[in-house]
């Protein structure tokens, strides 16, 4: 995709013009605000330091220090907020340090802040830009008066500078700060899909069960009344409730089978997906080789991966036959489910593929999808091994 020319890369800034174009009045702006951020940075970092070490032998000391490495997190966002606007570099912000009562106390909250990677190269970052500061906004003064014809050219040289610095001393602590921001994301998502399995049940209950047994309640009540003045009519309708009750029975069934199916949890994984397998409307050839049995939630995930892909193939794939391989591979749990179905299947579409894909994604899987036009159909889907509690330890 070609970039439009107002629109700089953060990795590779548009090239420098002898006309200032707006983009390099931003770098100016951002020269020229150097000075007094650096000024402001640096008292601050010098009264952390020499408050903060300086108290560090009395009580108050050490708080003081971690209040002024969070305050310095503070100003590394401000600092990475100037450098988004004005100079175009995008870099992630950190996660927020927890709070003293989600660490459980004050020490717990004095060795998270002492210890926040953040925090520090922050303060750094202030203390270290006061004479670059100084430099660029003297150096950029000078050349709008005396050297603007090679203006830009002077601008993008010091612009790279500090574009370096930010992405240098500004940027979350790597993988750990991401690692971080993905099992946030992903609780957020294992939060959504039980509450939407939650409204799910409890819509199911009252549109089926529900209404059924509170429409076979009025019948036995109509049956009580007719059960002296016209006992065969109070018969019949002792044998429609009769049916009724088989029909709630049978709902219940399915609907208890949709939260955790019996046959999972005494049999395991090959009994439960060949129960699937039979009510799929094309043949199913299924084929399970796992040395053990995983975790009750990693073998719940599974089954109910492998269900909702057969729903698929009974609705859409137009599938003559499918199959389902289920194996074992190093720490991985491993799904393929293939149909020579007319293929064309995405992520979107109402198909349900994006959710189990963030199903899968919350708990460290992965979802492929091959579908080309014409088929065949083949998703594979990866899930992290964990061995099953021994059935002691789950009753305790």
């Amino acid at each position: 995709m070609t970039m439009s020319p107002s629109v700089p890369d953060p990795d590779r800034p548009p090239p420098a013009l002898l006309a200032l174009d707006r983009w390099t009045w931003r770098e100016i702006a951002h020269l020229l605000v150097n000075l007094p951020m650096a000024i402001a940075g640096f008292v601050y970092a010098i009264l952390v330091i020499a408050v903060g070490v300086g108290l560090s032998v009395t009580v108050i000391g050490l708080p003081v220090l971690v209040a002024g490495l969070r305050g310095a997190r503070v100003l590394g966002r401000v600092e990475r907020g100037r450098a988004r606007s004005l100079l175009g570099v995008r870099i992630e912000e950190p996660s927020p340090l927890p709070s003293g009562r989600q660490e459980g106390g004050v020490f717990p909250w004095l060795w998270s802040g002492l210890k926040d990677p953040v925090g520090w190269r922050s303060l750094l970052y202030a203390f270290v830009r006061l004479p670059w500061g100084v430099l660029t906004s003297a150096v950029t003064l000078v050349s709008l008066i005396v050297l603007w014809p090679v203006l830009p050219f002077i601008v993008r040289g010091l612009t790279a500078a500090d574009r370096a610095m930010v992405r240098g001393l500004l940027p979350p602590s790597d993988e750990l700060e991401r690692r971080i921001a993905e099992l946030e994301s992903d609780r957020g998502v294992v939060a959504d899909t039980a509450a939407a399995d939650l409204r799910r049940i409890e819509r199911d209950l009252h549109d089926g069960a529900q209404a059924r047994l509170v429409a076979l309640a009025m019948g036995l009540g109509l049956a009580k009344e007719k059960l002296t003045d016209d006992p065969e009519a109070a018969a019949r309708m002792v044998d429609e409730a009769h049916g009724e009750i088989k029909v709630a029975l049978q709902e219940l069934r399915d609907l208890a089978r949709g939260i955790h199916p019996a046959v999972l949890t005494d049999r395991g994984l090959d009994a439960a997906l060949s129960a699937i397998a039979s009510r799929c409307t094309v043949p199913v050839n299924v084929s399970v080789d796992l040395p053990g049995r995983p975790a009750e939630a990693i073998e719940g995930i599974a089954y109910f991966t492998v269900s909702e892909l057969l729903q698929n193939v009974s609705k859409h794939s137009g599938a003559r036959s499918a199959s389902v391989e289920v194996w074992r591979a190093s720490d991985r749990l491993l799904i393929k489910v293939t149909d020579d179905g007319s293929g064309g299947a995405r992520m979107g579409g109402g198909s349900g593929m994006a959710g189990l894909a963030e199903r899968l994604g919350a708990v460290d899987g992965l979802f492929v999808l091959d579908s080309p036009v014409g088929g065949p159909t083949a998703v594979t889907a990866e899930l992290p091994w964990r061995d099953r509690a021994p059935a002691g330890s789950r009753a305790s």
